[in-house]
């Protein structure tokens, strides 16, 4: 797939070396041209001087033969803008912006254009972090009905099957992160101590997973 990216700061080098590793190529736009430099010598996709939601910048970058859009920069409002011309004029069907302004990201969101509120998702982990208890959403659809979240468990879960768990709350583990690595649970698979369990679920039974998994598990047979 090609890639466009708007913004070579250290999220957008970081997101442009990755997929190029991966096999994709790639195109990084950036109004500062020294910017380019934080790429690397061994980056072999093409860099392009220029504004990113000027669509002679963006057709100089491929945008036509692209399969997705990431908007980057320092900007909320240029990467709004430059998302919304990468999928309206120019028809990207996966598009994404980076928004610091968590108010303006939930209402691009619900808008349907994919955001990344970066100051909101930072906060979020550091208070999840600093309170490990009761849940922390980590993705939401648009109309917020359904959530990812990170939900905090009861130590007595540790040793526990998933699926018990999973029959407790009556919500779905989509995955757990252990050791820093995400992993997709398996009817067998346990709780282990330190394992960041994610649930996904609808927002009205959120209080309702939060209680199951701070209660713990009950005895077999009751």
């Amino acid at each position: 797939m090609h890639i466009v990216i708007m913004g070579c700061g250290r999220v957008g080098s970081a997101l442009a070396r990755t997929l190029e590793k991966q096999g994709h190529s790639v195109a990084v736009v950036d109004q500062d041209p020294t910017a380019f430099r934080r790429l690397g010598a061994g980056f072999n996709g093409r860099r392009v001087t220029g504004v990113g939601f000027d669509q002679d910048t963006l057709r100089e970058a491929g945008i036509e033969e692209a399969g997705a859009f990431a908007a980057v920069s320092s900007g909320d409002n240029s990467n709004i803008i430059a998302a919304r011309v990468a999928r309206e004029n120019f028809g990207v069907e996966n598009v994404a912006a980076r928004i610091y302004d968590p108010r303006r990201a939930e209402v691009y969101q619900r808008l349907g254009i994919p955001t990344v509120a970066t100051v909101r998702w930072t906060a979020d982990q550091m208070l999840r972090r600093l309170l490990p208890s009761g849940a922390e959403p980590l993705w939401q659809d648009p109309s917020g009905s359904v959530q990812l979240a990170e939900v905090a468990y009861h130590p007595g879960w540790v040793g526990q099957r998933i699926s018990r768990l999973e029959e407790a709350s009556g919500a779905r583990v989509s995955f757990v992160t252990r050791l820093g690595e995400g992993v997709l649970p398996s009817p067998q698979m346990v709780v282990q101590e330190g394992d960041l369990v994610h649930v996904m679920l609808r927002r009205a039974d959120l209080t309702a997973v939060e209680a199951a998994f701070a209660q713990g598990p009950k005895e077999e047979g009751h």
